[in-house]
């Protein structure tokens, strides 16, 4: 039985190849999602309609070549625009001939949507700004340290001249991250628009993740401005300390140079309290979380 083995499973397999031979020389019928592209648009002109990204085409024909249609990555319904401006009705079965990976060999007994409305205009440009699309979700106790900075930030647009008047600026494809622990390098495509070429297609994007921390800078010098000549103006106290935010590395290179404390003797004069509360100034990509105290008392002087 086990030298015989070998000729049962080639007997098994010959039977199969001889089943499927046979079954994909009947006719069937399916039904395909066919990528459908607008073409041949006259010079300078364009589209920004938005059409079906896929049509349905339903077709007849011999199994073994409806498997080559359903294999292959190349096939997209071709659409010529033609030479005229404005609003163009279409209907696709009239363009079957400029679609010759539809051979002889196949039928086609439908396509929905069968018609397709555009509208013709011509092509303009603009310089955009670049918006990133993002969706960012750090590990916990992190976060952005610098705003996400991206090159170029610009790119010029060409497109439908009704789109563009209108457009001030352009995103890219969408950027989704879990889990941020460290800074992010990384190049993104500008998101594709229908009608629209670009300049600058792709652009380089960072995106800088840094553990967040807190920290007291102590003894800030409180100033108090523009106080009359004939005036002196006295704080109780004279000297704050600050707490700021931001990524580690940054506040690693903080002190209390770098950062300003002050007052405007506007300000105390117009005061009802007694106590005036100092404006802080502290190093980019920080955020304040509080002046201690928060409070200041103050004595005017007058000199004769």
């Amino acid at each position: 039985m086990k030298k015989n083995l070998h000729i049962i499973i080639i007997s098994l397999l010959f039977s199969f190849v001889l089943w499927v031979s046979i079954s994909l020389s009947n006719d069937y019928y399916a039904t395909f999602d066919i990528p459908v592209k607008l073409v041949d648009f006259a010079e300078g002109y364009t589209t920004g309609t938005e059409i079906p990204k896929t049509i349905s085409v339903k077709l007849k024909g011999k199994g073994w070549k409806l498997i080559a249609v359903n294999l292959s990555s190349e096939n997209e319904y071709i659409v010529p625009a033609g030479n005229e401006s404005g609003r163009k009705f279409v209907n696709l079965f009239n363009f079957l001939i400029e679609n010759q990976w539809l051979s002889s060999d196949v039928e086609v007994i439908d396509i929905s949507p069968d018609t397709l409305s555009f509208f013709v205009e011509k092509i303009a440009s603009k310089k955009v700004a670049i918006v990133p699309d993002l969706d960012l979700k750090f590990k916990p106790g992190y976060g952005l340290a610098t705003k996400i900075n991206i090159s170029p930030d610009s790119t010029i647009v060409y497109g439908p001249a009704s789109i563009i008047n209108t457009m001030y600026s352009v995103p890219t494809e969408k950027i989704e991250l879990e889990n941020i622990d460290e800074k992010i390098n990384d190049v993104v495509q500008v998101k594709e628009l229908q009608g629209m070429s670009y300049s600058n297609s792709s652009v380089s994007i960072t995106i800088d993740v840094q553990k967040i921390v807190d920290k007291e800078v102590p003894d800030i010098p409180v100033e108090v401005l523009d106080v009359p000549a004939d005036r002196e103006v006295v704080l109780l106290p004279n000297k704050i300390s600050v707490g700021i935010r931001g990524g580690i590395d940054i506040l690693g290179k903080v002190d209390s140079k770098m950062l300003r404390a002050y007052t405007h003797y506007r300000d105390i004069v117009l005061d009802t309290l007694g106590s005036i509360k100092p404006r802080t100034e502290i190093p980019e990509n920080t955020s304040l979380l509080f002046t201690k105290p928060e409070r200041l008392r103050y004595v005017i002087k007058k000199f004769n």
